[in-house]
C-alpha cells in the first residue's frame, strides 16, 4: 500500500494504555499500526519518533481566536500557529465575536474566513442569544460543534438570554443531540458583587475574585441542570473553577443529566493569592479561586471526573489587560500554546497523572464531548491521523516574548517547563516540527456527522 506519511519508533499512549508501534496515514486517515519496524515506508515521508511520546492528536475545546472583528488581539492564522506549536491539533472556537455567530449566514462568513488560513482544524460554535431562536435549527444544519451560552458578564458584553428563552433554546436543541456549553456564572450576582466591591473603594486585583464569588458558579449550575432535566438537553460546564461545582455536576449527573465539564491550567496550577503579584495577568472569567482549588480539580482530571482540559484561550493586547486597577483591566489571557507544555510539568512530571491520564483528558475526552470521536481523539484505523509527538525531557521556561500567538500576556510567564510537543501532524500532514512551522495551512473547519 502507498503511504503519505509513517511515524515510526515512538511510544504510542493513549486513555487506555501504552506501546511501542509505527504508525501510517494516507489520504488523512491511519491505515496502519504495527510493531516497530514492520510497515515498509516505501516513497513515503517518515517522522522519526524514537525516544519521544506519540498522543493522539490534541483537541483544544475552547478557544476566542477573535475573527471577525477583533483581528487586533487574534485572527485564525496567529491562534492556529500558536497551537500547532503547543501540539493542538484541532480547537473549537467561541461564538462572542463581532458580530457574534449567531446565524447561519454570520457561521458561513466565518467558516469562509478560518478555511484556507488555518494550521489546525477548528470547530465553530454558535451562539444561544436572547434574540435568536429561529436560527438555532438553522446552525446545526449549517454545521456547528456545539452552542455557547453566556450566563454572565463576558467578553463582548453578551447578554445572558432570558430563562423562557433558555428552557425554550435547549427543547430546540435537545432532539439534534448538539451539546450546549455554559459559561456558568450568576450575572446578578457577579454584578452585586462588582457594585459592592467598588463601593468600598477597592482597587486591588483581588477584588475581581471577590466580587464573583464561587456561589456565581453553583448557581449557574445548578440552573442548567435543572433545565437540562426538564428539557433532554446535553449540556457542558465550562471552565470549572472550583471542586463544590464539580460536586454539583456529579449531583446532575447522578440525576441523569448528560453534563459534561472541562478545566484549565490556571485553575490548576496556580492560586488566588499569586494576584497579589501577577495582578491583571492573570485575571479570568471565572477567577482562579482562593483555597488550594488547584489540587482537587487536577486529580479530579486524572480521574476522569472532569472530561477535558481546555485554556480560554482569550489573548488581550497588553494595553488592555496590564492595568493597575481591577476594574481597569480586562479578562483573559493566551493558553493554546503552553497547556500541554504545563500539564506535562505539573501533572505527568510531577507525578499527579499519568501519560495515559493526559492524552485521555486532552484527546480521548474532549473528542467525545464534543461528538467527534472516534474520528478525532483517538489512534484506529480509519481515524483522522492527528498525532502529537512529545519530548518528556525537553526543559525550558515558558516565555511570552517567544511565543507565536498575536498577543501573549500570560500568567505562566517565567515558569520552567518539562516536556513539550516536537512536532504536531494534522490529518497526515506534519504541520509543526521541531518548533518550526512546515509552511502547511492544513487546517479546515471540521463539520460534525450527524
Amino acid at each position: 500500500m502507498n503511504y503519505d506519511l509513517v511515524v515510526r519508533g515512538g511510544l504510542v499512549v493513549t486513555g487506555s494504555g501504552r506501546y511501542p508501534a509505527d504508525l501510517a496515514a494516507a489520504d488523512g486517515v491511519f491505515v496502519a499500526i504495527a510493531a516497530p519496524g514492520d510497515i515498509d515506508p516505501g516513497d513515503a515521508e517518515v517522522y522519526d519518533a524514537s525516544g519521544k511520546v506519540v498522543f493522539p492528536g490534541v483537541i483544544d475545546g475552547h478557544v476566542h481566536f477573535r475573527q471577525p472583528g477583533l483581528e487586533y488581539k487574534e485572527d485564525f492564522t496567529t491562534g492556529s500557529r500558536a497551537a500547532v506549536h503547543g501540539g493542538v491539533t484541532m480547537v473549537c472556537d467561541m461564538p462572542n465575536t463581532i458580530p457574534p455567530t449567531s446565524t447561519a449566514e454570520r457561521f458561513a462568513e466565518k467558516r469562509a474566513l478560518a478555511d484556507g488560513s488555518i494550521y489546525c482544524d477548528v470547530g465553530l460554535y454558535g451562539l444561544v442569544g436572547q434574540e435568536n431562536l429561529d436560527d438555532l435549527v438553522p446552525l446545526i444544519e449549517s454545521g456547528v460543534i456545539a452552542f455557547k451560552c453566556f450566563l454572565g458578564e463576558t467578553i463582548g458584553k453578551i447578554p445572558p438570554p432570558g430563562d423562557g428563552v433558555l428552557v425554550d433554546a435547549l427543547r430546540k436543541i435537545a432532539p439534534y443531540g448538539v451539546r450546549v456549553c455554559f459559561h456558568a456564572e450568576n450575572d446578578a450576582i457577579l454584578q452585586h458583587g462588582i457594585r459592592k466591591e467598588m463601593a468600598a473603594g477597592r482597587t486591588d486585583h483581588l477584588a475581581h475574585v471577590d466580587s464573583r464569588p464561587v456561589i456565581c458558579e453553583l448557581e449557574a449550575i445548578d440552573r442548567v441542570g435543572l433545565f437540562a432535566s426538564e428539557t433532554g438537553a446535553k449540556v457542558h460546564i465550562s471552565h470549572l473553577s472550583s471542586l463544590d461545582g464539580l460536586r454539583h455536576i456529579e449531583q446532575w449527573r447522578a440525576r441523569g443529566v448528560d453534563m459534561t465539564t472541562e478545566s484549565a491550567a490556571h485553575y490548576c496550577f496556580l492560586t488566588a493569592e499569586e494576584m497579589t503579584e501577577l495582578g491583571a495577568r492573570m485575571r479570568m472569567n471565572p477567577p482562579v479561586r482562593r483555597g488550594g482549588q488547584g489540587p482537587g480539580l487536577l486529580a479530579a482530571l486524572a480521574e476522569g471526573r472532569i472530561d477535558a482540559i481546555a485554556t480560554d484561550h482569550s489573548p488581550h493586547v497588553k494595553e488592555e489587560k496590564l492595568k493597575e486597577s481591577c476594574w481597569d483591566a480586562i479578562s483573559g489571557f493566551c493558553g493554546v500554546e503552553v497547556s500541554l507544555r504545563l500539564f506535562l510539568t505539573y501533572g505527568v512530571a510531577a507525578g499527579k497523572m499519568t501519560l495515559e491520564q493526559l492524552a485521555r483528558a486532552t484527546s480521548e475526552g474532549p473528542a467525545r464531548v464534543w461528538g467527534l470521536h472516534p474520528t478525532k481523539g483517538t489512534i484506529a484505523l480509519g481515524s483522522d491521523a492527528d498525532l502529537t509527538v512529545v519530548d518528556l525531557d525537553a526543559e525550558g521556561v515558558v516565555d511570552e516574548d517567544q511565543l507565536h500567538g498575536k498577543n501573549n500576556v500570560t500568567p505562566f510567564h517565567g515558569r520552567p517547563t518539562k516536556g513539550k510537543a516536537v512536532a504536531t501532524i494534522v490529518r497526515g500532514k506534519i504541520v509543526m516540527r521541531d518548533g518550526e512551522l512546515t509552511g502547511v495551512q492544513h487546517g479546515r473547519v471540521v463539520i460534525p456527522e450527524r
